[in-house]
């Protein structure tokens, strides 16, 4: 201290910084909420990408063997004598690989228009127990017949 100023404060108290360190550490759990949601979305997203490229791969299969029926029972095994029957095992496996067991897929034909349906459990990014994901692609998997009047 120097001459004469005694009641006056040189450099910082300790609830100075007390105060800092609280506001340093809020900063910081916010940025760790931050992280933590963007992982979680970034998981959703990679899920729904897997997801489009199984759909996707199954519907190309589809137009290469387009005088096959996929709205059949998929088998329990492969059966890679069969190309429809083994498609179908690939893609119930894919689906299963991807999404764990509770993970689903369908095949539908209506009106020469295949749908795919996968759905799957998005539990993690939505902070439920039971939050189900779905990924629909429809697609004619053959070109209309021209019809000549």
């Amino acid at each position: 201290m120097r001459a004469g100023s005694k009641g006056v404060q040189q450099g910082m108290t300790l609830i100075e910084v007390l105060v800092a360190l609280l506001i340093l550490t809020v900063g910081l759990l916010g940025a760790a909420a931050v992280q933590i949601n963007a992982l979680k979305y970034t998981d959703s997203s990679r899920m729904t990408s897997q997801a489009s490229f199984i759909a996707y791969d199954m519907m190309d299969r589809i137009r290469a063997n387009s005088g096959a029926n996929y709205t059949v029972t998929p088998p329990t095994s492969a059966n890679p004598g069969n190309a429809r029957d083994q498609d179908l095992y690939d893609f119930t496996t894919s689906i299963v690989n991807f999404g764990g067991p509770t993970a689903t897929g369908s095949i539908t034909l209506n009106q020469r228009v295949y749908t795919i349906t996968i759905t799957w459990s998005d539990a993690r990014a939505a902070n439920t127990a039971n939050a189900q994901r779905s990924f629909v692609l429809s697609s004619r998997a053959a070109v209309d017949p021209v019809v000549m009047p």
